[in-house]
């Protein structure tokens, strides 16, 4: 395994493990409330930004995913999509990348 694809991996990691502690954390205190937490998302004009910025990525990396793994036919790289929307670009990018680049070095 090259050493790009383990910083890729690192980074999957890193992007669903830290994430998940604030979304841990804001359901502990606030309870399963799916609701809530999109309220509390667009509770300013900053916070709206940023989240219409990562649906925008997430919109992105979705098509570049299924485009690039209906030409590769490389099937396992589809689990990049629900890892972005149900983790989040943090995970589903890096994770797709390390998943490309296992083809690299099959090479």
């Amino acid at each position: 395994m090259t050493a790009l694809r383990l910083v890729f991996l690192a980074l999957a990691i890193w992007g669903t493990v830290h994430p998940m502690y604030y979304f841990v954390s804001w359901f502990r205190e606030n309870g399963f409330d799916l609701a809530g937490m999109g309220a509390a998302w667009n509770v300013n004009a900053a916070a709206s930004g940023l989240v219409w910025d990562l649906t925008i990525a997430a919109v992105t990396l979705t098509i570049w995913v299924l485009v690039d793994t209906i030409r590769r036919r490389s099937w396992l790289d589809l689990i990049a999509i629900p890892a972005t929307f149900c983790i989040g670009v943090s995970c589903g990018l890096p994770l797709y990348l390390f998943l490309r680049l296992r083809h690299a070095d099959s090479r």
